[in-house]
C-alpha cells in the first residue's frame, strides 16, 4: 500500500515549462510520420485532390493531439491518464480503405462509426471478448491486413488501370531505398521517423529529376477540418465487418499497452480499470473522426522509446504534445504543402508501412507458439482462407451478395476462421488434459 504514493508520483510529475516544449517535441517527432504517412495513404488511395487532403491532414493531425491529451490527462471514465499518444491505427486505415475501395467512402464513414460505437458497447464485456483474440487469432489477422494491403499500395504505384510507367516504378523503388537506408543508420526519433524521410526525400528526387509532379494546395492561413468530406455515412453491417472485428481486437492490443506503459511509469498495472478508459477515449475519438472522414483512432506506445530514453514519465509531457500537434495540424502551410506528394512516393511508402504491418503479424504468430500442432493448424486453415481471396478474387463470383461480402474480404474470413476454430480447440483441450492448445496462451491478461 505504501508504493501507491510514489507510483502516481512518476506519472504525475509536473515539468517545468523550460523543459516541458522541448520533451514535448521530441515525441511529436516520434509520433508524426504515422499521421502524415496514413493521410498520404489514404488520399493517394481515394484520389483526393490537394485541398482535400490538406483538410485530412488537418482533421487527422488535430484528432491525435486531441486524443493524446484526452488519454494523457483523462476526463471522467475517459483516458487512463498515463503518458500515452494516440495516433491513426495503420491497419484501421488500411481497412477503411479495403471497404472505400468495395463500398465506397460513404460506406466507410458509417462503419468507422459503427465499430466505434461496438468498442463502447462491449467495454463492459471486456474481461470476455478479449479472450476470444490471443496473440494466435490476432497473430492471423494481422498478417492479412498487411498482405491485402500491400496490393492496395501497388495501385497507388500503378494508378487506376494496373500499368505503371518505367519512372513511377523507379520513383517507388528510390522512396523505399532511402526508407531503408535512413532506418539503418538513423537512430532514436530520427529512425523513427524514417517513413517519413522517405517520403520527403522521394518527394525531393521526383521535383529534381522529373520523374514525378509536386503539386502543393493552394491557399493560406489555417488549414481547417471538413465536416463529412464524403457525404453523410451509409451503414451497412456486412461492409463494416473487417472493421467491427478489428475494433474488438484492438481490446487485446490495449491491454498489452497499457501494461506496457504502466510498468514503464512504475505504476502497478491494473488493467480492470485502465484498459476501458483507454477504449472508451479511442472510441470517443474514432467517433468525432468518423464524421470528418478518418478511419479509427487508436492509442499507442509509439513513444515508449522517448520516455525509457529521457528517463521522464509525465503524462503531462505527453498532454504538451498532443497540444503541439493541434496546433501543427491547424497550420495551414504544412498541410497544403505536404498535400501535393507524387501518388508514387506515397506508394513506395505505402509498401513499407504495410510490409511492416504483415510482419508485426508473424511476430504475433511466432508468440503463439506454432510448434504446438493444433496451433499450426489453426493458423494455417485461417490463413487459407484469408488468402483465397487475394490470389483468386473470383472465387465466390458466383454466391450471394452478402456471402461474397464476408468470404471476399481476407480479412473477414481469416480472422472468423481463427477464432471459431480456436475456441473449438480450446474447449477440446478442456475435456481433453493434455490435448489442445497450451494453457500459456489461454490465460486472461
Amino acid at each position: 500500500m505504501t508504493a501507491a504514493p510514489a507510483e502516481a508520483t512518476a506519472a504525475d510529475e509536473r515539468v517545468p515549462l523550460r523543459r516541458l516544449v522541448p520533451l514535448a517535441l521530441q515525441h511529436v517527432l516520434a509520433m508524426v510520420a504515422a499521421p502524415v504517412s496514413t493521410v498520404f495513404l489514404t488520399a493517394g488511395a481515394l484520389r483526393l485532390p490537394p485541398d482535400r487532403t490538406a483538410a485530412l491532414l488537418s482533421t487527422v493531425l488535430v484528432l491525435s493531439g486531441a486524443g493524446s491529451l484526452l488519454q494523457s490527462l483523462g476526463v471522467w471514465k475517459f483516458g487512463a491518464r498515463l503518458p500515452f499518444v494516440m495516433l491513426p491505427g495503420g491497419a484501421a486505415a488500411a481497412l477503411f480503405l479495403q471497404i472505400a475501395h468495395d463500398h465506397g467512402p460513404a460506406v466507410a464513414t458509417g462503419s468507422v462509426l459503427l465499430a466505434a460505437a461496438l468498442l463502447l458497447a462491449v467495454v463492459p464485456l471486456y474481461a470476455r471478448v478479449v479472450r476470444l483474440f490471443p496473440p494466435l487469432v490476432m497473430g492471423v489477422t494481422v498478417l492479412l491486413i498487411g498482405v491485402s494491403m500491400i496490393r492496395v499500395a501497388a495501385q497507388l504505384i500503378t494508378g487506376p488501370d494496373g500499368s505503371a510507367a518505367p519512372s513511377e516504378v523507379a520513383l517507388a523503388g528510390l522512396t523505399v531505398a532511402v526508407t531503408v537506408v535512413a532506418y539503418q543508420l538513423l537512430r532514436g526519433v530520427w529512425r523513427q521517423s524514417s517513413v517519413l524521410i522517405g517520403l520527403a526525400a522521394g518527394t525531393v528526387i521526383a521535383a529534381v529529376t522529373g520523374l514525378g509532379e509536386f503539386s502543393p494546395a493552394a491557399g493560406s492561413g489555417y488549414a481547417l477540418p471538413h465536416l463529412l468530406p464524403y457525404g453523410a455515412p451509409e451503414f451497412d453491417l456486412l461492409a463494416a465487418l473487417p472493421l467491427l472485428l478489428f475494433s474488438l481486437t484492438t481490446l487485446a492490443e490495449i491491454t498489452g499497452q497499457t501494461v506496457l506503459n504502466s510498468e514503464t511509469v512504475g505504476r502497478a498495472p491494473q488493467p480492470g480499470r485502465d484498459v476501458p478508459r483507454v477504449a472508451r477515449a479511442d472510441a470517443l475519438t474514432s467517433v468525432v473522426g468518423g464524421f470528418f472522414g478518418t478511419s479509427l483512432m487508436v492509442t499507442s506506445a509509439e513513444n515508449i522509446g522517448i520516455i525509457r530514453l529521457t528517463g521522464v514519465r509525465s503524462r503531462y509531457v505527453t498532454a504538451a504534445a498532443g497540444a503541439l500537434l493541434v496546433t501543427l495540424g491547424l497550420l495551414s502551410p504544412l498541410s497544403r504543402l505536404v498535400a501535393g506528394l507524387p501518388p508514387a512516393v506515397v506508394g513506395g511508402s505505402a509498401l513499407v508501412v504495410y510490409a511492416v504491418i504483415a510482419v508485426m503479424g508473424v511476430e504475433m504468430l511466432a508468440r503463439a507458439g506454432l510448434a504446438d500442432g493444433p496451433n499450426s493448424m489453426v493458423a494455417a486453415l485461417a490463413l487459407a482462407a484469408g488468402l483465397l481471396p487475394v490470389v483468386s478474387p473470383g472465387l465466390y463470383s458466383g454466391l450471394p451478395g452478402w456471402v461474397r461480402t464476408v468470404l471476399g474480404s481476407g480479412v473477414v474470413a481469416g480472422t472468423l476462421v481463427a477464432v471459431v476454430l480456436h475456441a473449438v480447440l480450446r474447449a477440446a483441450d478442456r475435456g481433453a488434459p493434455g490435448v489442445g492448445l497450451p494453457h500459456r496462451e489461454v490465460r486472461r491478461p
